[in-house]
């Protein structure tokens, strides 16, 4: 059995416990406590159980306070996958949104995902799906909007005398 890793030695067990009463993390706060538990000197088995979790466990999360310190025991969410398209790539998809299609060169009137799509491809030569571009527009600060249909014998005389001309009754008298 190999020996306990020392805890670095510029903190004490009531700071940690003080930092784990801050903590907006609950599994920090956890960690900070069996930590604090270890440098009261218990045992590294029963401080792990109280921070819910096993010895090997919290001997990682030693490894991680003595690199990083309290902020250190705060899960880490991994990036994911980089996006396809360059920041100068977005940049030009945004101007081509905003300027809107040309219906001689790129055949609609609207932009839909699958347009866009294809014009990706077709100038930067990046496949991306239509979920995926529709992540970027909303990255971009794009939203879903679509028009209300219409249909095309619709009268508008009609609605204009369906509508109520009478003002709007307040619930409150």
């Amino acid at each position: 059995m190999s020996a306990a890793i020392v805890l670095r030695d510029d903190f004490e067990a009531p700071v940690l416990r003080q930092l784990a009463r801050q903590a907006t993390d609950a599994d920090q706060a956890r960690r900070l406590l069996a930590l604090a538990a270890v440098y009261d000197g218990m045992d590294r088995e029963e401080a792990a159980r109280i921070g819910g979790m096993d010895r090997q466990t919290l001997r990682d999360w030693v490894h991680r306070f003595n690199e990083r310190g309290p902020q250190g025991l705060i899960n880490i969410k991994p990036l994911g996958r980089p996006s396809k398209l360059s920041p100068e790539q977005k940049e030009e998809l945004r101007r081509l949104v905003e300027a809107g299609p040309d219906p001689q060169v790129d055949g609609v009137v609207r932009w839909r995902c699958v347009d866009l799509k294809r014009v990706v491809g077709e100038r930067f030569a990046v496949d991306l799906s239509e979920v995926s571009l529709g992540r970027v527009l909303k990255e971009l600060g794009y939203s879903h909007v679509s028009a209300r249909p219409r249909h095309p014998a619709q009268d508008s005389q009609a609605i204009a005398a369906f509508k109520k001309t009478s003002p709007p009754v307040s619930p409150r008298r």
